[in-house]
C-alpha cells in the first residue's frame, strides 16, 4: 500500500483526475491525504467533493479555510459569496446536504503518533505540540459538529491574535481555526498575522514562517500541510509543504509519504484564478 499525500485542489478535477492516473492509484489498495481546501477557486468543487467522498477511508483530509467557507455558506444561505469564489455549483447541487454532512465530519488535524506525523492545512503555532494541536482541533471540530450555523457564524476573524490559556471559549476556537486553516507567518512568542500571504522571506521582522521559529514544539514531528502556494513545494525531514499553486496556472502535486527517496509527482495545472483573488 502507497500513502499519497497531495496538495491544495481547490477544485481542480480535471488534475486530480490526471494525477491519480499517473500515479497508478488504486482505491483498493492505496490511500490519498489531502492537505485540505478541496474547494473553490477551480471549476469544479462539485466533482471533488463527491470523488473525495467516494473514496471512504481511503482518503484522509483535514479542513482548509476554503472548505470551512463553504459550509458556512451552507448552513447560511443568506451569506454573499465573496469575489472569486466558485461554490455556486456546489451549493445548488441535490447532494449538497450530504456533502455537507461528510464534509464537517472531517478533522482539522490529524496526529499519528506512530508514524510521526502532524496532517493540518497551514500551521502550528511554535507553543503548540502535536499533541496539543491535535487535542485544540478536536475541540474545535467537535464544536462545529455540534452547533455548526453558530460556530461557523463566529468563525470569521483574525482576533485573538495570541493563544492565552484564559481566553474564552468562542476566542479559543477561533484561535484555534485560524492556526490550523489560515497560518502562514508569526512571532516566536506565537503572536500571529493573518494578512501577510507573501513568500516566506517576505515579512518584517519579529515575524517569521511558523516553521522558522527555533526551538517549536513540533520541530519532532512530521508536519504536512498546504495553504502557501507562495511558499510552494518545500520538503525537509520534518516539514512538507504541497501547495503548489494549482488553481492559480501551478501544478498539483503529490508525494509517496512512506518512501524518503521518492520524487514528487506533479500535474500542470490551467490557471483558473489571477494571483490577488484570494
Amino acid at each position: 500500500m502507497a500513502r499519497y499525500a497531495i496538495g491544495d485542489l481547490q477544485g481542480c478535477y480535471d488534475e486530480l483526475r490526471e494525477l491519480l492516473a499517473l500515479l497508478a492509484f488504486s482505491s483498493d489498495r492505496d490511500q490519498l491525504i489531502f492537505t485540505g481546501d478541496l474547494v473553490n477557486r477551480g471549476p469544479e468543487s462539485l466533482k471533488v467533493l463527491r470523488l473525495v467522498r467516494a473514496l471512504g477511508a481511503n482518503a484522509v483530509t483535514v479542513l482548509g479555510n476554503h472548505d470551512l467557507h463553504l459550509l458556512a455558506h451552507c448552513f447560511d444561505p443568506a451569506r454573499p459569496l465573496r469575489r472569486g469564489d466558485t461554490l455556486q455549483q456546489v451549493l445548488e447541487a441535490p447532494d449538497c446536504e450530504r456533502l455537507a454532512a461528510w464534509l464537517i465530519e472531517q478533522p482539522l488535524a490529524v496526529h499519528d503518533a506512530r508514524r510521526g506525523e502532524l496532517l493540518v492545512h497551514a500551521g502550528v503555532v511554535p507553543q503548540w505540540s502535536a499533541v496539543e494541536a491535535a487535542a485544540a482541533g478536536a475541540e474545535a471540530s467537535l464544536a462545529l459538529r455540534t452547533d455548526p450555523a453558530g460556530f461557523l457564524g463566529r468563525m470569521y476573524g483574525n482576533e485573538p491574535s495570541r493563544w492565552r490559556d484564559d481566553l474564552a471559549r468562542p476566542e479559543r476556537l477561533r484561535f484555534t481555526v485560524n492556526m490550523l486553516t489560515r497560518l502562514r507567518f508569526c512571532t516566536a512568542e506565537g503572536r500571529v498575522d493573518l494578512k501577510l500571504k507573501a513568500g516566506p522571506d517576505a515579512a518584517p521582522a519579529p515575524f517569521a514562517p511558523w516553521f522558522r521559529h527555533p526551538g517549536r514544539q513540533t520541530q519532532d514531528t512530521r508536519v504536512i500541510f498546504g495553504h502557501w502556494s507562495t511558499l510552494g513545494y518545500y520538503r525537509t525531514a520534518k516539514l512538507l509543504c504541497l501547495d503548489t499553486g494549482c488553481v492559480w496556472g501551478g501544478a498539483l502535486t503529490a508525494l509517496d509519504l512512506d518512501d524518503p527517496q521518492a520524487a514528487p509527482v506533479r500535474i500542470a495545472c490551467r490557471a483558473y484564478q489571477e494571483v490577488g483573488t484570494d
